[in-house]
């Protein structure tokens, strides 16, 4: 079917509002606070797209979805059509549809967002996947004969699952190993329930399984076993480290050992994997947030989901601690604007100096530096500097730090020629992402930094293309060590 509208009527059909929950009924709830779009908003979302001949949200997409064409296929109503287009490059778009900051991605690049409202990519992502799943059907690309070679995946997040799916379809024997009890990474760790539901997250874990990716749970690699043993007496042919980010970084001020202060990380994955939010029926409690100040200190994604986790275990008052201004705020626009409605209050140009405890070495408040905006640092953002004279104490009795992470070094430790760099990342070739070890290849969170989901899940396509072409060479008869022919 072709869109009969001129280029001229699509821009005067308005952007798509999502569907949500109302803030009053979604802070004391863990139920998802965006609903997704109906059928025929889908439709009239396609219906805007202006089918550019060089599609620049093409560009804009780490791991090259097919904007253009999945798009078509939504107008035309083949909306199983659209999410199998869609799989050919993007193993988890039930995921993407949700947390992608497409405003910076896809959506940044698109042409219609020069004059008007850019078109609702995201949205329209996540719409044929929530229909595929609806319809009980699956819509998953073809596999390429087995190739008998094996690739090993350390780590079960975005890029880890990305580049599973990638090598599998391309014939490789490919099996995940996970750490925690459950595979998904900081999708089911990091990533609260009304945001991204863990169902959501074990669908596509179970569609990657369809189509042959083994997952092994409890296996920490460097403790349980080595990187040396998967590539000797295990046979594993190839390695690919995709353990992200997970270490966590603190303020490094007094009075951080304090019940009552947590890591980020901590809170959220009590919560999300390990079901605090329901203790005591589950045994894994978080110091209890009801009708307390609960204060999270940061302005990213990370600390919007624990600031509105907090909202909903019951916290009184939950506030969110920054050091700029809310228009410095990394989080996603949408993010904050939900937390804001929700009834989470921003305390800006604030930085803790200390925390104090009562008598039982419980937190009771902070003592914080009033702070102002400077010269602009290096990320282009002005520096925050303190107001001379102008601390206060704040009275809170939860604390959680979300100040980003750093490099887990448990595999880089257990694997003595395995380069780093001076912050502890695996050095990889930007483009092959091959590391200092033969046979061994890493990306996302773990060499870069802590990033995004799908600039993770680019680092896993990227890496599962190098992968192959060496495997390819392998089967040829190259020498592992030296890449030359034997």
């Amino acid at each position: 079917m072709t869109n009969p509208l001129t280029p001229k009527q699509r821009t005067k059909l308005a952007r798509q509002e999502m569907p949500v929950q109302a803030p009053d009924v979604r802070r004391r709830d863990f139920d998802e606070v965006n609903l997704g779009l109906t059928v025929i908003q889908a439709h009239t979302e396609a219906a805007r797209c202006l089918e550019c001949s060089h599609p620049k949200c093409v560009e804009g997409c780490p791991v090259g979805v097919k904007v253009k064409e999945f798009v078509e296929l939504i107008y035309d109503g083949d909306y199983l059509g659209a999410a199998a287009k869609i799989r050919e490059d993007n193993v988890l778009p039930a995921v993407t549809g949700r947390v992608c900051p497409q405003e910076d991605q896809c959506e940044g690049h698109c042409i219609l967002g020069k004059r008007f409202a850019p078109l609702g990519i995201g949205y329209l992502e996540r719409f044929v996947a929530d229909y595929e799943s609806a319809h009980g059907q699956l819509a998953l690309p073809p596999i390429a004969p087995a190739t008998g070679q094996r690739v090993a995946i350390i780590g079960s997040g975005p890029a880890g699952l990305s580049a599973a799916g990638d090598l599998v379809l391309k014939g490789h024997a490919v099996t995940v190993f996970e750490a925690l009890h459950e595979p998904g990474g900081v999708l089911i760790y990091g990533i609260p329930e009304f945001r991204l539901p863990k169902a959501i997250v074990r669908r596509e874990i179970d569609n990657l399984r369809k189509l042959g990716v083994r997952f092994e749970t409890n296996v920490v690699i460097g403790k349980t076993i080595a990187i040396d043993e998967l590539l000797g007496d295990e046979g594993f042919d190839a390695v690919f480290i995709a353990t992200g980010a997970g270490l966590p970084k603190f303020l490094g001020v007094p009075g951080e050992h304090l019940a009552g202060v947590y890591s980020a990380n901590e809170f959220l994955t009590r919560v999300n994997l390990m079901n605090a939010n329901k203790f005591p029926d589950y045994d894994e409690p978080v110091y209890d947030c009801r009708d307390r100040i609960v204060a999270v200190v940061g302005g990213g994604n990370t600390a919007m989901d624990a600031v509105r986790t907090a909202l909903r275990l019951g916290a009184r008052r939950a506030m969110l601690v920054y050091r700029r201004t809310e228009a410095e705020m990394p989080a996603r626009a949408e993010e904050i604007q939900h937390a804001k409605e929700e009834g989470v209050e921003l305390v800006t140009l604030t930085t803790p100096l200390e925390f104090l405890g009562d008598d039982t070495g419980r937190l009771r408040a902070a003592r914080c530096q009033r702070m102002e905006l400077g010269e602009p640092d290096e990320s282009g953002r002005r520096s925050p500097v303190p107001v001379e004279g102008a601390t206060f104490e704040l009275p809170m009795a939860v604390a959680i730090i979300a100040l980003g992470t750093g490099a887990n070094p448990l595999v880089q430790s257990t694997t003595p020629d395995l380069a780093t760099d001076e912050r502890g990342y695996i050095r990889a070739d930007d483009e092959t992402l091959q590391t200092s070890k033969p046979g061994v290849f890493a990306g996302g969170d773990i060499v870069t930094g802590a990033a995004t989901v799908i600039l993770a899940m680019g680092a896993g396509r990227k890496a599962a293309t190098a992968i192959h072409a060496f495997l390819n060479r392998q089967s040829k008869g190259h020498d592992r060590d030296s890449g030359h022919q034997v």
